[in-house]
């Protein structure tokens, strides 16, 4: 390690003295090279209170250097350990650790103990601290029966932890069965010893797994208390408890908890005692009950409390203060606040402390007959006792030295000899704790040596200190003097600064420093020398600075930042905002020299810094952003001229930032009646700073005041003081009155209740008065308390009553309350509707009609009709059977309504009944109707099967739903050819009991498409599609067979090869001749020799029906045309022999089956609209499910070229 002297500066002289540095031989700290003898020294070792897991083996860690190496010892509770008679401690090799192997056997408890190490060697013997070992303990918590607690709405409650005793303590949190912690507020914490406390429970406090955990980090075990059942009883619950017990006359109702002023759960009394160590953190803790919640505040008597090391927590219940020093003692106070008034306690802080340092001794080398100290300085709280030992034993009984003379805390070596090395311990101790520091004295006779590495490379930026290190060692001291240049003399010049660890400054480093510098190390034992080298480097410079800017908000900003740098260093430019990073926001962007930001917002105002950092320096400009924003808020709000139902309040504007305040808005706070929550009062303008303002009785009164200006509105000042107006009689009742029975023998009423606010004195309760209208009863009353029903029993069946709710409070009553109507508690209807009729308009629709039933009879408000229906008989099978009922209502008085979505050619029955708030009356006499028949649906399968050269036989399923009597089907079928075109269409009638057809005579190896549908007398149903392919001829299979064997021989393959090269010649030939300007009549010979297999298939009417599958499966007649862009839709039926696709021709497979699509690329589309004329008559109406005809079209479209250019059919 380099040579470590405190810095001490020396100049030299203007009178050109040379610059050799002569070095105290007193100096200590000094680490003296590990290949010279010294005494040992600790280097590594466990705490002091060592509290180790009991699951994992014992480390005593004791690490030490020296030379010779050190041996190491251990004593146990102040006595020698032996480790060689314990089989389970071993020591680990080259060092003093200990290892004790509890993991197999032992117990952690065992070896329980205060412990030491001490490693010795030659030169001395240096000890380690008592290091303490304890097993770390998680104890579980004693079993306890834990009764429920049942508290009213408003009390306080602390839920008691007291987790058991572990090692080291438990960290306490609440939580539930589910591990969620329990949310905390200003209403309920966790106090410092883990109770739960409550200022006052509200009924969302009610839960029965209140849990205290304890967790052990040490060992990583959680232990869990049994759980805390609460059940908090609202008031609501209260009196609807003692009204089911009570008469209407007995019951008034309970009232809510009493507003309190605070006292303090913890501490007791008004003052307390806290001590505390210095260093430690200091918490001082203070929780409050009351209703409403208290406010916890703190000051410290005849003082402040410290800035950067205060903190509150818990909702500010607790204070704390770090790093407490002996000036943090004093008296500090806690004062709990509600509307209802304050409670103050006093914390007296005493701080001491365990020793600390003031001079700790440092290890001393002296070469002979030098002399020398070792200084041990330490204080505390009470003042420490310093003792001293060497080698670790008391410096009393320690053989006698005659170079050492003790001092109290110093120790005075003069004329020491070699053999007097030894390493002296230092122990300051007092109630509270102890400091050991080991500092050795080595009397060494050493040459020096220079400890720095050579020919290091300093940079350094021009006009800038340098520091060229030259650390050392030597015994006796080395005197140190610098050279610059290969055959340059001692440093004589003013400039330079030597300090007493051999490091030579340059103040301020020009271009000329640069170069090679000599250190030279002597003592009379020899000499020894290094060289390092220096090179100035050019500033960096910032030659384009920020500027300041003002913007609004929205709008856009531009900083621009320009570096000049040394060629040979690399800048970085970082952008820095308020000395942080700028947001991580797309709106800032950086480039070469410019930061834009865009759409400024308020929170983008501050200082802008542009850095620009090398591995040498870093330069730095900012520039102010100043925002247009909303004002400050006012501040200083004060109360004057209080009066029963005004007061004045008067304020001070904050600053406008640069907009001036148009208005300002006040607003107040209710702290007694819904604290937190803040209402709108008034509004002035802009240039007031005094409102008059109007109050109301019984409200405690809080007021603050926003500015506006033309950006918008400020943040709200601070809180005024408190007013508390005087109680009146309410003023107005309550609102939503209204009579609605529960129960065919009740009168249910209903308010809306009015808030605290409203209720202008304590005692809200309210007059709830009822009596029948059409009666000459008197009213009857009640008085309740603030809730916002009452019941009544023991009424007539729906009779309407007269009701009015008047609110009063302890001062009086409200003004008369206003009369509204109800009606007692409804009962089912007593009469059927008679005379239902039924008109069945088609096979889906029907019609009913009612008498209405009397008024009387319906006993409650009027809702409507509901009619029942359901399907109990399929009249084309004669099959009974049960189907679920429907049911359709009919709003108010209707004595008719529609029946929609019924089964045609099926037998319904219905019912009706009268419906009212209560429910339904007993049902008409089931009435029953037919629909008629209609359409059927279409057949539920087709398939095709058996397929031989020349018929195709048909298979196929009745349809689900005939919807009459089936009188036959329609089969319509019709070929397409390769060129996906349709043939002519072959219609056939099939008697309704066949579910199989064979078509004989068609055509082989030809596909066809069937459309298939049945019919009832009414009409035909939807159709159902599929597509077969007729078998292949055997004769031509076997021709392509022999065909592909002549094409698989070699003689056929190298005559093709020698006709594709003919045509290539041929083509190359034609190529030349056409740029000669030459023609070669392609065209005329296409034209003359057509190719006979392109041409269009002429049938009656010259051409041939190319394919359509139109969505709606409708067969095309002869002649018509596929859509323009030829695509066709595969049907519904899974048993299609092919799946369309695009850009392949359609082809044959080995087998004869058809292999290809319907379509061409979907990219072709016809470039001419065809011509279309309208037919329209008998033979072109396609029967369907709906009865309406289908009008067909036949197209004449323009002849289409192929590809080849050839026309098309």
């Amino acid at each position: 390690m380099p040579l470590k002297i405190m810095p001490k500066k020396k100049h030299l002289s203007a009178g050109r003295v040379p610059l050799i540095l002569f070095l105290c031989q007193m100096i200590g700290a000094l680490d003296v090279p590990l290949d010279l003898v010294q005494p040992p020294t600790i280097t590594q070792q466990s705490p002091k209170d060592y509290i180790v897991d009991p699951r994992e083996n014992i480390v005593i860690q004791c690490e030490a250097k020296g030379k010779p190496p050190p041996s190491f010892s251990w004593t146990r509770n102040g006595t020698h350990f032996d480790i060689d008679k314990d089989p389970l401690v071993t020591m680990k090799p080259g060092s003093g650790t200990l290892i004790i192997n509890i993991i197999t056997e032992g117990k952690a408890e065992t070896y329980e103990g205060v412990y030491q190490c001490t490693a010795r060697n030659e030169r001395g013997a240096a000890v380690s601290n008592n290091i303490v070992v304890r097993p770390s303990r998680s104890p579980l918590w004693t079993k306890e029966r834990l009764e429920p607690i049942t508290l009213r709405n408003g009390q306080s409650l602390v839920l008691p932890c007291r987790p058991p005793i572990g090692l080291p303590p438990a960290i306490i949190f609440w939580m539930d069965n589910s591990f969620q912690r329990l949310p905390q507020s200003e209403r309920v914490s966790q106090g410092l010893n883990g109770d739960l406390y409550f200022s006052n429970v509200l009924p969302e406090d009610t839960r029965e797994d209140y849990i205290c955990y304890a967790r052990f980090n040490h060992t990583q075990t959680i232990q869990q208390k049994q759980p805390i059942s609460l059940k908090v009883i609202s008031v609501d619950e209260l009196n609807d408890t003692l009204a089911a017990n009570l008469s209407d006359t007995e019951f008034y109702g309970a009232k809510p908890s009493k507003e309190r002023p605070p006292t303090f759960l913890t501490p007791e009394g008004n003052e307390s005692l806290k001590e505390e160590l210095r260093g430690n953190v200091l918490s001082l803790e203070c929780i409050a009950e009351g209703l409403p919640t208290p406010i916890i505040y703190w000051i410290k008597e005849d003082g402040t409390l410290p800035v950067n090391r205060t903190f509150y927590r818990n909702f500010k219940k607790t204070l704390q203060i770090t790093q407490v020093t002996e000036a943090d003692s004093g008296n500090y106070q806690c004062i709990a606040k509600n509307p209802l008034g304050a409670v103050h306690h006093t914390i007296a802080v005493t701080v001491k402390a365990a020793p600390y340092w003031i001079a700790a001794p440092q290890n001393l080398v002296l070469s002979p007959g030098e002399n020398g100290t070792l200084i041990c300085r330490a204080n505390g709280n009470p003042k420490p006792r310093i003792a001293w030992l060497t080698n670790g034993v008391p410096i009393e009984i320690a053989p006698e030295d005659p170079s050492r003379k003790i001092d109290g805390d110093t120790i005075i070596f003069s004329n020491v000899q070699e053999r007097l090395s030894a390493v002296y311990q230092c122990n300051a101790s007092n109630e509270y704790g102890y400091l050991l520091a080991n500092a050795f004295v080595n009397v060494l006779a050493e040459p020096p040596r220079i400890l720095t590495s050579a020919n290091i490379l300093y940079q350094v930026i021009a006009n800038r200190p340098a520091f060229l290190d030259c650390a050392f060692f030597g015994s006796p001291l080395p005197t140190i003097e610098w050279f610059k240049g290969t055959k340059g003399s001692a440093l004589h010049e003013d400039i330079y600064v030597l300090h007493d660890n051999g490091t030579l400054e340059i103040p301020v480093a020009q271009k000329d420093s640069t170069g090679t510098y000599t250190c030279v190390a002597r003592n009379k034992l020899g000499m020894a020398k290094n060289e390092v080298h220096l090179e100035i480097k050019d500033p960096t410079r910032i030659i384009k600075q920020p500027e300041h800017a003002v913007v609004q908000r929205g709008s856009k900003v531009s900083f621009e930042c320009k570096v000049k740098h040394d060629h040979t260093l690399i800048p970085t430019i970082v952008w820095l905002k308020d000395h942080g990073e700028l947001p991580n926001e797309e709106r800032f962007s950086v480039d070469k020299d410019h930061l834009v930001v865009t759409d400024v917002s308020d929170d983008d105002g501050g200082t802008y810094t542009c850095a620009a950092n090398t591995t040498l320096d870093r330069v730095s400009a900012s520039a102010v952003l100043r925002v247009v924003d909303v004002p400050n808020p006012p501040f200083d709000l004060e109360l004057t001229n209080q009066l029963d139902k005004s007061v004045q309040l008067t304020w001070t504007p904050g600053d406008d930032n640069n907009s001036p305040i148009t208005k300002f808005i006040i607003e107040y706070e209710d702290a007694m009646h819904e604290a937190g929550v803040w209402h709108h009062q008034a509004e002035v303008s802009g240039t007031q700073t005094t409102a008059q303002l109007k109050l109301s009785p019984y409200v405690n009164y809080s007021f603050r005041v926003m500015a506006e200006n033309n950006i918008g509105r400020s943040v709200p000042s601070e809180a005024s003081e408190q007013y508390l107006t005087k109680a009146a009689e309410p003023d107005q009742n309550p609102t939503a009155v209204e009579g609605l029975g529960t129960e065919p023998d009740n009168l249910v009423i209903t308010w809306k209740p009015l808030n605290g606010f409203e209720s202008n004195g304590p005692g809200l309760q309210y007059k709830v008065s009822w009596r029948q209208k059409d009666g000459d009863d008197e009213w009857t009353s009640v008085v309740v308390a603030n809730v916002s029903k009452y019941i009544v029993s023991g009424t007539p069946t729906f009779v309407p009553y007269l009701i009015k709710v008047q609110a009063l409070n302890d001062v009086g009553f409200a003004p008369e309350p206003a009369v509204v109507m109800g009606h007692s508690g409804e009962d089912l209807p007593m009469v059927a509707p008679g005379n239902v009729r039924v008109n069945v308009v088609n096979s889906t629709l029907a019609e009913v009609h009612w008498d209405p039933v009397p008024l009387k009879s319906v006993r409650g408000h009027l809702q409507g009709y509901r009619i029942y229906y359901w399907k109990v008989q399929s009249s084309s099978k004669r099959n009974r059977r049960h189907i679920e009922k429907k049911i359709l209502t009919f709003q108010g008085s209707k004595t008719h309504g529609m029946l929609p979505g019924l089964q045609p050619y099926s037998h319904y029955f219905l019912n009706v009944r009268v419906v009212n708030g209560k429910g339904e009356g007993p049902a008409s006499s089931d009435r029953g109707f037919h629909t008629p028949e209609g359409v059927p649906s279409a057949p539920s399968s087709l398939k095709i099967v058996n397929p031989t050269l020349d018929s195709l036989t048909l298979e196929w399923d009745p349809p689900s739903h005939p919807n009459g009597v089936l009188t036959e089907y329609t089969l319509k079928y019709q070929p397409i050819n390769s060129t996906h075109e349709l043939g002519p269409l072959v219609d056939l009638k099939i008697p309704a009991n066949k579910t199989r057809w064979t078509l004989k005579n068609l055509n082989f190896s030809t596909r066809y498409k069937f459309y298939f549908y049945a019919q009832t007398s009414v009409g035909s149903g939807s159709q159902i599609t599929e597509e077969a392919i007729t078998t292949v001829d055997e004769g031509k299979m076997a021709m392509a067979s022999r065909q592909v064997d002549i094409a698989t021989q070699g003689w056929f393959i190298g005559l093709m090869c020698a006709v594709a090269l003919l045509i290539l010649i041929l083509l190359i030939v034609c190529f030349v001749r056409r740029n000669k300007g030459g023609k070669y009549p392609v065209k005329e010979k296409e034209d003359a020799h057509a190719d006979p297999e392109i041409q269009p298939m002429k049938e009656d009417d010259g051409t041939f029906g190319e394919y359509s599958d139109a969505e709606d499966h409708k067969p095309l007649k002869k002649g018509s045309r596929t859509p323009s862009d030829r695509t066709v839709k595969k049907e519904d039926s899974d048993d299609s022999l092919v799946d369309y696709g695009e850009g392949v021709n359609g082809q044959f497979n080995e087998d004869g089956s058809f292999i290809g699509q319907y379509s061409v690329p979907s990219g072709s589309e016809h470039s001419e609209s065809p011509e279309t004329t309208e037919l329209c008559s008998e033979e072109t109406v396609v029967p369907t499910a709906v009865d309406t005809g289908y009008c067909g079209r036949e197209e004449k479209v323009p002849h289409q070229k192929d590809k080849a250019g050839k026309p098309g059919n």
